[in-house]
């Protein structure tokens, strides 16, 4: 059964009993936006727990989440189905909440929760009725972003991060007030996995993920769990090469230019790390020296400090490995290009690299406007060719073996030196042979 359509008979089910079901949160806002939203979360009002449970076991096997959250699911779909409550903080972190149930709280104080004004919007399942208890309409159409309750908006820290998700993802600003009590607010209790969370949606779902980043310095909130960045802020670059401005300002660039790959490259999320701590060493190399500014090994010697910098924030293993193995090949692929370079020598850097056309797309993001049309041809010739090479059939460790060769402690320097031929393109037969010759006078 579709989701839209359980929850229009669960709606049925609850009026029957003189109850209420309303769409609320993101699903509400995106609908009023025409963004797609799969995520539907509903809300009942009016009925009690118990009964609430009767009518969801029509429906099939309900499951419960939490302790007296009143928060249910149907087994087999991916729907929330909430009732009203009231929260009051107990503790700093973003999970420090004492939490009442009540079904007959009323429409604004169940919507008073919410963080913005424009997520307290309830929509009513069965009429289709939107009720506006806190402004959310008018700030919706003027793009603001408004704190609904001063009092409870500073309870929950994940809503700094969220407010500058929301002015990323839909290009909104941030009002005022909301944004100095977001300045007030401590992140350091957040658990790193809900600040990954707010840091996905961003690179991923917006068109300007930058914005994230520059409402969080508006705010003074890059201090704990983006602090590298705010060390690139005024960090100066040579304006030969960078007429934009400081390493933060490019960074925000490469950043905003590498969202319109994400269709493209293998790994989104990790391109879009790599695109954001591509450039962190910097600050560990930048110098003036006879009057131009140089950052001479910045893509090596801040390895250290990139694995810090992840880290804070990500427990991942993939997207750690691919920055790190792309941020010192970052400048390569252009530097091949202007010099038209070998085959053999692109060859070589696209094998270094964990996804090789990622790189190239990479490379267009950092470069921007700069990049010259000859140049991108270029790589992306010899990507065809660097795929052409990988894809023919080429010298194993079983065919050395066939051969007579025994592995031993220097097999994989003889496989290397294989490995070496397929990527100067010798076909198989004459690679195996100069192998065996190399393997002999070893």
């Amino acid at each position: 059964m579709d989701k839209t359509v359980l929850s229009q008979r669960i709606a049925q089910r609850v009026k029957e009993e003189g109850g209420r079901v309303f769409y609320v949160g993101g699903f509400v806002r995106d609908f009023l936006l025409g963004v797609e939203n799969k995520d539907i979360d509903i809300e009942v009002h009016g009925i009690t727990p118990e009964k609430l449970k009767e009518i969801l076991e029509e429906f099939g096997e309900p499951l419960s989440f939490g302790k007296s959250f009143g928060v249910y699911s149907l087994r087999g779909y991916d729907i929330d189905i909430a009732m009203p409550r009231r929260e009051r903080a107990i503790g700093k972190g973003h999970r420090d909440f004492e939490i009442d149930v009540d079904p007959f709280i009323g429409l604004k104080e169940a919507a008073r929760r919410r963080d913005f004004t424009i997520n307290a919007l309830m929509k009513d399942v069965l009429s289709g009725e939107i009720v506006d208890s806190f402004g959310g309409l008018e700030d919706l159409k003027n793009k603001v972003l408004r704190c609904v309750d001063e009092k409870t908006f500073v309870e929950d820290p994940l809503r700094v991060l969220r407010a500058a998700q929301f002015a990323s993802r839909f290009r909104f600003s941030i009002e005022e007030r909301t944004r100095d009590l977001c300045k007030a607010i401590d992140l350091s209790t957040l658990h790193k996995s809900r600040v990954e969370e707010e840091l996905k949606k961003a690179l991923l779902k917006s068109d300007s993920p930058s914005v994230f980043f520059t409402s969080l310095l508006e705010m003074d909130q890059l201090k704990y769990w983006f602090r590298e960045l705010e060390d690139l802020v005024g960090l100066r670059q040579d304006p030969l090469y960078h007429p934009e401005g400081d390493v933060f300002v490019h960074t925000m660039e490469v950043l905003d230019r590498g969202c319109a790959y994400l269709h493209k490259v293998r790994e989104p999320y990790a391109f879009m790390l790599l695109c954001l701590s591509h450039d962190l060493g910097k600050i560990l190399t930048t110098e003036e020296i006879d009057g131009r500014i140089h950052s001479y090994g910045h893509e090596i010697k801040g390895l250290g400090l990139i694995r810090t910098f992840l880290n804070r924030f990500t427990e991942e293993k993939d997207p750690l490995k691919y920055v790190l193995n792309m941020t010192p090949l970052h400048m390569r692929p252009f530097s091949l290009a202007a010099a038209r370079s070998s085959v053999k020598s692109t060859n070589r850097v696209f094998d270094e690299a964990l996804q090789p056309e990622d790189l190239i797309y990479f490379s267009l993001a950092d470069k921007g406007d700069k990049a010259k049309k000859e140049e991108i041809d270029f790589l992306f010739r010899r990507y065809e060719i660097y795929r052409e090479y990988m894809e023919r059939d080429y010298v194993k460790g079983s065919d050395l073996i066939e051969a007579g060769l025994k592995p031993d402690e220097k097999f994989s320097q003889i496989l290397d030196y294989a490995h070496k031929l397929r990527l100067a393109g010798v076909n198989k037969d004459a690679a195996l042979k100069q192998t065996l010759a190399y393997a002999k006078k070893l």
